[in-house]
């Protein structure tokens, strides 16, 4: 099943934007989709995320040199918060773009990252919704499934949800001290979902 996302980034964007949204949204294949011939930076990738870690300035030298015109798009931008100043530096001195995205912008706030003081438009990614899906939406199955591509898609939803909920849990939730019972707030979800 293939379907179009409806959230309209211009592939023209001259701005630089934040795109947020839960994992599995479909972020990184509805920029790659737009921005096809951006240089692309993915943090998710080891020698990416080493060589920025170790030296956020290398960000500037390799771009400030390219100049590129279209946006340079940032996966998982919260894996290294320093990059913030680097992208904040090419955005004043060399009117670079950026496509800056990531699933927790929490993080960056609390460890009070350069947000880029309203440089950034703001955009945000949840789950497919009905006029993406079409003739293919189901509210019985988005209110089992959930509304992840990848879950509501899948025969196998019932072991892709109980691993996500599970690790959304510990990564995102526990972590960040968002719930204070999770174990009760596990318990809810659990009796929320239909049976199919």
């Amino acid at each position: 099943m293939k379907f179009q996302r409806q959230l309209n980034i211009s592939s023209s964007l001259r701005n630089a934007f934040f795109l947020w949204g839960p994992r599995q949204a479909g972020k990184t294949s509805l920029l790659k989709s737009k921005f096809p011939t951006s240089t692309y930076i993915d943090l998710l990738n080891s020698s990416q995320f080493i060589k920025y870690t170790n030296d956020p300035s290398r960000l500037f030298e390799e771009l400030a040199l390219s100049k590129p015109s279209k946006p340079v798009i940032i996966d998982e931008i919260q894996k290294v918060p320093s990059l913030l100043n680097e992208v904040h530096r090419l955005i004043e001195t060399h009117q670079i773009s950026f496509g800056l995205c990531g699933s927790s912008a929490r993080k960056l706030t609390r460890g009070h990252a350069n947000m880029l003081g309203g440089r950034a438009l703001r955009y945000e990614l949840f789950g497919v919704v009905s006029p993406e899906l079409g003739q293919d939406f189901d509210l019985v199955k988005v209110c089992n499934r959930g509304n992840i591509p990848n879950h509501y898609m899948s025969e196998d939803y019932w072991n892709l949800l109980e691993s996500y909920v599970s690790d959304y849990l510990k990564e995102e939730i526990l972590a960040e001290a968002l719930v204070r019972s999770i174990p009760s707030f596990s318990d809810f979800l659990r009796a929320a979902a239909i049976c199919d």
